[in-house]
């Protein structure tokens, strides 16, 4: 019986290793692992978990890393970094228009200084970014977004201490930099992002950004004065604000639409790669997500107590970790899914090909 407990045991531990290897060796192993028992062993020697905990997941690391090589990774990767590289210039560019094109009129103490270097420079980058990846300089888009990345650890990053609510709030586009410099950076073949996307596809994905930061923009220069007493401003997500709900709703629905025209144009793309880059931007609508929710009673108490309040190193290592773990997580499902569907179509043609008796 002590010897059943023990195999039973050792079994367990080496679940670790990845399926295809435990096909090929499981037994064998569990075979030298048993003859290696002392009498009445019931239980794994310390030595026996951390030598098969530690060589199961080097095993599954290095499976996973060859996933990674596959075509549909490199086709995700390229597409999500021209997708990354838009949303960032729209954001960029409608920082900087905000600042050339003033309010109707603020409120007072609300007036917005004009841009400086970094808004130009900011703009000018992504643009180039996403000119680089069209023409299929590849390298010089990763190098361009890599840098964006680096210019938010020299401008912003030592912001943590003194001003901690504007870094976490710029966190998110942080995350989209870097996703789209690491996308940028996996090999791919000249132009490949135009040749998957198409011409259509790509005028949406070019055009919808463009759309949406106008109508923010036209909004921003025509909202309701604060001159008049009595009129009524509505407001909702970004800022949103208009003289009449009627008015409200139709900025709301151009944002749909052109937000609607973007998901549509990835969806159209091969279940392979649309999955990927899901699995690619996810980490960012989790981070912001995570800030949104787990973060928002400290945001609210920055605001109001008058002093900064400090994050703690919990909740830094939350909002560091948080990214990375659900792209491991999302990687994950879309290979045990894409693992189910293989296993499902093998079994139907061997349905198909067994003989009707």
């Amino acid at each position: 019986m002590s010897s059943d407990d023990l195999a039973r045991r050792y079994r367990r531990l080496l679940a670790v290793y990845p399926w295809e290897h435990r096909r090929v060796y499981e037994d064998e192993m569990l075979a030298v692992l048993l003859a290696g028992a002392r009498p009445g062993q019931r239980r794994p020697a310390t030595a026996d978990v951390r030598n098969l905990v530690g060589a199961g997941l080097r095993a599954r690391l290095r499976v996973g890393a060859r996933g990674f090589t596959e075509p549909s990774w490199a086709d995700a990767a390229t597409v999500t970094g021209l997708l990354a590289g838009v949303v960032l210039l729209a954001l960029a560019g409608r920082t900087l228009l905000d600042l050339l094109v003033r309010a109707s009129s603020p409120p007072p103490g609300f007036a917005s200084s004009g841009p400086d270097l970094v808004d130009w420079l900011r703009v000018a980058g992504w643009a180039g970014v996403c000119v680089a990846v069209l023409v299929g300089w590849r390298w010089i888009a990763a190098g361009l977004a890599w840098a964006g990345v680096l210019g938010w650890g020299a401008l912003v990053a030592p912001e943590a201490g003194d001003n901690p609510t504007y870094v976490v709030d710029t966190l998110p586009q942080l995350a989209l930099a870097v996703v789209a410099a690491a996308a940028l950076t996996v090999p791919a073949p000249r132009r490949r992002a135009v040749a998957l996307l198409g011409v259509r596809r790509l005028l949406v994905l070019m055009l919808a950004p463009t759309a949406m930061v106008a109508l923010l923009v036209t909004n921003r220069a025509t909202s309701p004065t604060f001159g008049f007493v009595g009129q009524v401003s509505y407001q909702v997500f970004y800022d949103i604000e208009a003289s009449s709900e009627l008015v409200l709703w139709l900025y709301v629905a151009g944002l749909v639409a052109a937000a609607s025209a973007m998901v549509i144009a990835v969806a159209t793309l091969t279940p392979e790669v649309r999955r990927r880059i899901v699995v690619m931007l996810l980490p960012v609508a989790a981070l912001a997500l995570v800030i949104d929710s787990a973060l928002a009673g400290w945001v609210t108490s920055t605001m109001h107590m008058g002093h900064v309040v400090p994050l703690v190193p919990a909740q830094w290592a939350m909002l560091v970790l948080v990214a990375p773990v659900t792209f491991l997580a999302g990687a994950l499902l879309v290979r045990r899914r894409e693992e189910t569907m293989r296993m499902v179509a093998l079994g139907r043609d061997a349905d198909r090909e067994r003989p009707v008796s």
